[in-house]
């Protein structure tokens, strides 16, 4: 009887020790998966200072250390050693490689990865990846093959200029602006640029930038003859039928209970500011290659109503409430007038874009596109090719307009520039073509013709009456515009 009793805490004692080594077991190969490493960039050419990041990510455990060391022969540099203190299951970092001191040489980056699982006997699951890499220590060597631009305040330069090696980021830098550069078949690069219209000639430094595969930077500063422009100031009076008139649209740009004048103020002011935004957005959207030819084509009878960056100040009840600049060309001809579409080109945005109303933008490479808005219709579609001349809509009131218009607009990478530089085919010779031409390139043809340049120049100057405002407009040619 007494040895049957002592069998049982036996008994028991073994289905324990089961159960802890079974338990064990489990713990131990639950999980004998390694974590997955990613490095990015994806290069293999690398400079001591470019950023580079490991992405460590385990599926059942989290990451606990990972290790960085770079392989030269037979000598190791440390990079990074790093233990992680939470339980994520991704983890990065970020690091150099200035400390190994290695210059111009080939070299392999050895990363390792070990998670917090009782794989390994406990110690946990591993993995290393190794990347052959070359570190690279000298910059592009940017030649300028176009002279002294000419620039002129709110204007348009085009420079070409060749880079010694391949790049991953090149074109020129114009404050905290960038207007990328577009290679062309011959390996040149040709970047069209903008003087902004808010920037005084002092302030205005346009510099080329090239960055190759390894991280390393060239920066060039340009040289640019910086061209005086003083713009022209309105004074606009806001008139409770105005806002009458657009209360409805206006409601559905910024919904909410607010007297109209607050509306009103706050699709001027931050609605513009964030169409401004898309169209820097929209403006990265562009061909890498020209699209169109020739001189720009305008609104055929047009009257202008209001130029390029006029200063607005805005008036309520005796009271000044806002300060704007207006942008673009505005052009009044009969009410809903067909719009052409100025040169030839991929339209790039067709819809409704707040202050801009109805409006449509069409691409013609090289960051150079083309904006027409406050529409009454639109006739076209985004992804549409369309050649000069081609009916894009008609005409409107739409977005911040008070009178039936066209605001025609030149933008450069986004930003709006004068359009009166591409509406004058001599402008476009002297400043485009023949700089290309002459640079080795391959430009769009230019057909002079003996008065395109005091059409260009002066549209519409004889009879059409001032900015809005100021008079009334011509028969059947609407309200003044009041954007």
């Amino acid at each position: 009887m007494s040895r049957h009793r002592s069998s049982i805490p036996l008994l028991t004692l073994s289905i324990i020790l089961i159960a802890i080594v079974g338990g064990g077991g489990f713990l131990l190969f639950q999980d004998m998966t390694a974590p997955t490493i990613t490095l990015s960039p994806a290069t293999e050419r690398v400079a001591p200072a470019l950023s580079m990041t490991a992405t460590l990510e385990d599926a059942s455990s989290a990451i606990k250390s990972v290790s960085i060391v770079a392989r030269r022969a037979d000598k190791v540099f440390p990079v990074l050693e790093k233990t992680f203190e939470d339980s994520s299951k991704k983890q990065q970092v970020t690091f150099t490689l200035k400390d190994t001191g290695l210059k111009d040489v080939d070299f392999t980056l050895e990363i390792t990865a070990r998670d917090a699982s009782f794989g390994g006997f406990g110690r946990g699951n591993s993995d290393t990846k190794s990347y052959n890499l070359r570190m690279d220590t000298t910059p592009p060597r940017i030649a300028v093959k176009t002279g002294t631009l000419n620039i002129r305040r709110g204007g348009t330069g085009c420079v070409v200029y060749s880079i010694s090696k391949e790049v991953s980021q090149t074109g020129v830098t114009v404050g905290a602006l960038f207007f990328p550069a577009f290679r062309q078949t011959n390996g040149d690069y040709i970047c069209f640029f903008a003087f902004p219209y808010y920037m005084s000639p002092r302030e205005y430094t346009p510099q080329a930038v090239a960055v190759d595969l390894a991280g390393n930077a060239q920066v060039m500063n340009l040289s640019v003859n910086r061209i005086p422009k003083e713009f022209k100031n309105d004074t606009l009076n806001i008139s409770q039928s105005f806002l009458d008139e657009k209360s409805a649209e206006f409601r559905a740009i910024v919904p909410g209970d607010m007297p109209e004048i607050e509306r009103f103020l706050k699709v001027n002011g931050l609605v513009r500011k964030a169409n401004a935004a898309t169209l820097l957005q929209i403006g990265k959207d562009t061909s890498p290659e020209i699209l169109w030819n020739g001189a720009f084509m305008r609104l055929p009878r047009g009257a202008e109503r209001a130029g390029f960056a006029d200063h607005r100040t805005y008036m309520w009840q005796g009271q000044k409430v806002d300060e704007q600049t207006h942008l673009g060309f505005d052009l009044a001809s009969t009410a809903h007038a067909p719009i052409p579409a100025a040169n030839a080109g991929r339209v790039v945005f067709a819809g409704y874009l707040g202050i801009y109303g109805n409006m449509v933008v069409i691409d013609h490479g090289l960051g150079l596109q083309s904006l027409y808005s406050h529409m009454s219709s639109i006739a076209v579609q985004k992804g549409q090719t369309v050649a000069k001349g081609d009916i894009l809509g008609h005409t409107g009131a739409t977005g911040m307009a008070g009178g039936d218009h066209l605001h025609f607009g030149i933008l450069i990478g986004g930003l709006e520039v004068n359009p009166l530089e591409w509406l004058d085919d001599h402008w476009i010779k002297d400043n485009v073509t023949d700089p290309i031409k002459a640079a080795g390139g391959i430009a769009p043809q230019i057909i002079l013709s003996p008065d395109a340049p005091a059409k260009a120049a002066k549209p519409a100057a004889s009879k059409a009456p001032a900015r809005s405002g100021q008079k009334k407009p011509a028969k059947n040619a609407g309200k003044p515009a009041r954007r």
